[in-house]
């Protein structure tokens, strides 16, 4: 049996997915029973709590198999690094409670670097936490910037008529579609082919910047002539705040944008068949499109 764990979110729900299309027992933990119906009705067990609750989640791990452990980010944080570190200590208990011995650990590229990563810093964090455990086998899943993080420039587009973040226009940084993670996940539960402690990354299909992208989608919306900008520091960060992000998370965002920038994390990593994911770009821009047309 699996413990997957945020079963309702774009990663966990495909891998919950995947698992039960294989015909194994999973358990499916999340904070709405209704959000988690959809699974149930395929054969998943609900797990419905809360992860700031360590007796739950211990309770919830004991007789798996193996676990897939994430956190939920929680963009509206006072302090974003403080929160990632509670729910982190919480599962490593939860883990050494429960008796697990596999573990899958949904972290990011980046998260080897002590430094001047923003929101990618509670990740390590809860990576070296998870490393002082004895007799466990864990697997940090480290994937790039997700794809799915260009979706914030649908209302950009539509209310200023261009796309722009504090990331260099020409810059090539490695992006994945959250899609091309679960399946990967998935296999490595199912084969429990990791111990002690081992690293996976993911890459995305290739490398691309963001003058790239921004080609790329206006010619699948209709706006073949869509501009990128880049905007300063004050202005991401009053765009974030806007739409709810709260000042210590923008600050963190705006740092991590700074490390793509500067080449730290997400700039031109070596490339191998582990780490290349199918999912291209122009793939991509067919489920942008999607969702600016119905926005």
């Amino acid at each position: 049996m699996y413990a997957v764990m945020s079963a309702t979110g774009n990663i966990g729900s495909k891998l919950a997915n995947i698992l039960l299309d294989k015909g194994e027992k999973v358990r499916v933990i999340g904070r709405s029973s209704q959000r988690l119906k959809p699974l149930l009705d395929q054969g998943a067990e609900a797990a419905v709590g809360d992860v700031s609750d360590a007796t739950f989640l211990t309770n919830t791990f004991k007789g798996a198999d193996a676990v897939f452990a994430l956190i939920p980010p929680n963009y509206a944080a006072d302090d974003f690094r403080a929160e990632y570190n509670a729910v982190g200590a919480n599962i490593v208990k939860a883990i050494q409670d429960s008796g697990v011995k596999h573990v899958l650990f949904l972290s990011s590229v980046g998260a080897d670097l002590p430094e001047k990563t923003g929101v990618i810093k509670g990740l390590r964090d809860v990576e070296q936490r998870l490393n002082k455990l004895e007799g466990v086998n864990i697997l940090h899943l480290r994937p790039t910037y997700f794809m799915e993080n260009l979706l914030a420039n649908v209302g950009m587009i539509k209310n200023m008529g261009n796309m722009g973040s504090e990331i260099k226009g020409d810059v090539k940084f490695a992006m994945i579609a959250t899609q091309d993670i679960a399946p990967v996940a998935a296999d490595h539960l199912v084969k429990k082919d990791f111990s002690v402690k081992a690293i996976h990354e993911l890459l995305g299909e290739r490398d691309v910047s963001m003058y790239e992208v921004t080609k790329i989608f206006g010619e699948k919306i209709g706006k073949p002539d869509l501009q990128y900008l880049q905007f300063s520091a004050e202005d991401s960060k009053k765009v974030m705040m806007d739409s709810g992000i709260s000042a210590d998370v923008s600050d963190q965002l705006l740092e991590l944008g700074q490390a793509i920038n500067d080449g730290l994390i997400a700039v031109k990593q070596q490339r191998t068949a582990e780490n290349t994911t199918s999912t291209s770009i122009e793939e991509f821009a067919d489920f942008f499109a999607q969702v600016y047309e119905i926005s």
